[in-house]
């Protein structure tokens, strides 16, 4: 073994070059970009800056524990129950496969096996990265910090950094921040990824200009629990970002002979900016849905905004006519159809339909809707109960719990502790009750509460439990089932609008409800956010009547739909209080959604300036280049007034051959491809006309 040894992982674009350090027994990142790269001296090379810390402190480390870097932050912390704390390893060996590669390093006192992991992901360029730690010695080890994976950017004026912020109702938004010392961290210890954060990050040198194509570095954390992501401007001029779960009783206990496997972290970057990174998760996202990606996406109406808790089956069929005659293809009954569901203080945990609300039958009120040419779909919460219900009073022990502490309430309910074994045999039975004694087809599984007093009394010393990996293994582990023993079901993730969106939950549910905010403004935004990190396939989306919390501005029924059709398109108004002009209008609108759908879900995807923009779009390339669609917003002047008197809004697109000509669909206007990069798709608001849908063909 010599310390020149180095190793490159190779995606469609991109190349991630590793190599044992010179300076000491740890993996270094040498080269990330475009490939070739890696073709002469390093970047990241500043491990001879060391005043006063040591070449550890200062490397550009894949993964390193404390002790061996003992002041800059380190990605393991371990120690022996009672003992000092810190790994001093050894390098002890690589193994090599096409597109996979395995560094182990042993520390023989402490007894700890370190195997940094990774993976390319082919048809992309996403690198996956894991931890594997072994316990190889004779005690248990206690990690008290268990990152997946550590990643170095270069920079000259520090890093911009681009996350996405909010909170229930205000999911996604986009924010950026200059870092150019000190530590920036985020995260979540809710029991799933929240709302204030989502587990994604994007790095860009600061002095790049923001606009422009910039080199950007991105990496998700693929978790659906407690997590974080620190980024840390380091001496010398580079950004060490790292990611990793968060147990709940802020450590795990290692047994000997056991392994533990980190969570991965998805490593991505693109030459061509923020813009360039979002279509890079795309494909991802795509690949995540595997052989359901072509599996159309249905049109859905979900009745909650109509009818909230008060479901019968008249009301319903009555919603299921009108959004049958729009041109819906999907009905879904949201919260309110179950025993003892009056409002939000019964009925969780109870899975029966009330045969009060179905009074001719549960299986005769689903056959009428499918006799309208409707598929059929419902709500439903499994980690939740109601105190005042029956499985509560059956089974008490079931939810998370603290022996002489009060049982704090959210939204009425508590929450089930997934993590349990018999807990999650009741959902898996529950669910398969459901769907295999009732056709139903749609399941939006959503959650309304994190889990405030977690505990399990009787299961031993709480300090040696993993409440929270266990809850997250019994939820993939219940999705798993869903994909193989129910694979005709569409399956929504949601978690109170967008609180549970990460890779896992993308990998195993066809689409996620990003938030419960669905007015026209806050939405844009909302979706604005999202679709830098995630792909138009996943992102379920509303039109309803409900007016903006955040910006107030009335936006026209147009607008809703362009809006919504910028993902997977679905209706939650009351059409029973909409005139015969706007259902007509909405039953136009669903019929060129329809058309173009598979451009939306299939195609590359452009942001085209941004919500703060006076004009801005969504620009959509067919799979085949034949088709561009474009979803334009006016989000300026409610009086309808143009930014120059007498001259249409522009929007330039992007990615299009300049050579060629495109014709409007609708106007049959015909564009070179030089002029719509250059000035742009002209787009003439007016008080009344805020928003298109414009289909161009290439010929």
């Amino acid at each position: 073994m010599t310390t020149s040894q180095r190793w490159t992982l190779r995606t469609e674009r991109t190349g991630y070059t590793v190599r044992l350090s010179p300076d000491g027994p740890w993996a270094e990142l040498e080269a990330w970009g475009p490939h070739g790269a890696e073709h002469g001296p390093s970047a990241l090379d500043w491990s001879h800056r060391t005043h006063f810390i040591t070449p550890a402190d200062a490397a550009p480390a894949e993964y390193l524990p404390q002790g061996l870097r003992p002041f800059t932050g380190a990605d393991l912390i371990a120690s022996r129950p009672g003992g000092e704390r810190g790994v001093w390893w050894t390098f002890d060996g690589a193994v090599e496969e096409p597109g996979a590669l395995r560094l182990t390093f042993t520390d023989e006192l402490l007894g700890l096996r370190t195997t940094l992991c990774y993976a390319t992901v082919p048809e992309t360029d996403v690198i996956h990265r894991w931890t594997e730690l072994t316990c190889t010695g004779e005690e248990e080890l206690r990690l008290e910090r268990l990152d997946s994976a550590a990643v170095t950017v270069p920079v000259t004026e520090g890093a911009r950094l681009t996350y996405l912020t909010g909170q229930w109702s205000q999911e996604f938004q986009h924010t950026q921040l200059d870092l150019t010392r000190g530590t920036f961290t985020m995260g979540s210890t809710q029991g799933v990824p929240g709302h204030a954060y989502a587990p994604w990050l994007a790095v860009q040198d600061a002095a790049a200009p923001r606009e422009a194509p910039a080199p950007t570095y991105g990496i998700a954390l693929e978790w659906a629990g407690n997590w974080h992501i620190a980024a840390e401007a380091e001496p010398g001029g580079t950004v060490r970002v790292r990611a990793g779960r968060v147990p709940h009783e802020g450590a795990v206990r290692l047994a000997p002979g056991d392994t533990l496997t980190t969570p991965r972290l998805a490593c991505a970057f693109s030459s061509d900016g923020l813009d360039g990174l979002s279509r890079v998760w795309h494909r991802y996202e795509r690949r995540l849905a595997g052989g359901r990606l072509r599996r159309p996406r249905k049109v859905l109406y979900n009745s909650w905004e109509a009818t909230g808790f008060d479901v019968d089956a008249a009301s319903q069929l009555e919603l299921a006519k009108a959004a049958a005659d729009i041109g819906a293809e999907l009905f879904v009954v949201d919260d309110g159809w179950f025993t003892g569901r009056a409002d939000d203080t019964g009925g969780l945990g109870d899975w029966a339909p009330d045969p009060a609300a179905f009074p001719d039958g549960f299986d005769r009120f689903v056959d009428d809707v499918r006799a309208l040419g409707l598929d059929f779909g419902l709500w439903i919460e499994p980690e939740a109960v109601s105190p005042a219900g029956r499985l509560y009073a059956e089974h008490p022990e079931w939810v998370y719990r603290i022996d002489g502490r009060p049982a704090r309430r959210v939204r009425n309910q508590l929450l089930l502790d997934l993590g349990r074994t018999d807990v999650q045999e009741f959902v898996l039975g529950t669910l398969d009750k459901l769907l295999t004694g009732h056709h139903i087809s749609y399941l939006k599984w959503d959650m309304n509460r994190p889990p405030t007093e977690r505990g399990r009394p009787g299961a031993g010393p709480a300090d040696h439990l993993d409440l929270d990996a266990e809850h997250v293994r019994g939820y993939l582990r219940v999705l798993d089932h869903l994909r193989t023993a129910h694979p005709d079901v569409t399956v929504e993730g949601c978690a109170g609008g967008g609180g549970r969106i990460d890779h896992t939950t993308l990998a195993r549910t066809d689409v996620v409800w990003p938030s419960d905010n669905t007015a026209p403004l806050d939405r844009l935004a909302i979706q604005y956010g999202f679709l830098h990190a995630h792909a138009p396939h996943v992102m379920s989306s509303w039109v309803t009547d409900a007016r903006g919390v955040f910006d107030p501005r009335p936006r026209s029924l147009a607008f809703r739909f362009v809006t919504a059709m910028c993902g997977v398109l679905g209706v939650g108004a009351d059409l029973r209080h909409w005139t015969p002009g706007q259902l007509a209008e909405a039953a136009g609108w669903i019929s060129r959604y329809k058309e173009v759908r598979d451009v939306v879900h299939h195609g590359e995807a452009r942001l085209l300036g941004t919500v703060r923009d006076a004009t801005c779009g969504v620009q959509y390339d067919a799979e085949d280049g034949r088709r561009v669609v474009v979803a334009a917003f006016s989000t300026g002047r409610l009086d309808g007034a143009p930014l120059v008197p007498g001259r249409p809004a522009r929007l330039r697109l992007r990615g299009l051959d300049p050579t060629a000509a495109y014709t409007d669909a609708a106007s049959t206007t015909a564009y070179s491809g030089a002029h719509l990069l250059h000035y742009g798709l002209p787009l003439a608001w007016s008080a009344d006309h805020d928003a298109e849908l414009v289909v161009l063909t290439r010929h």
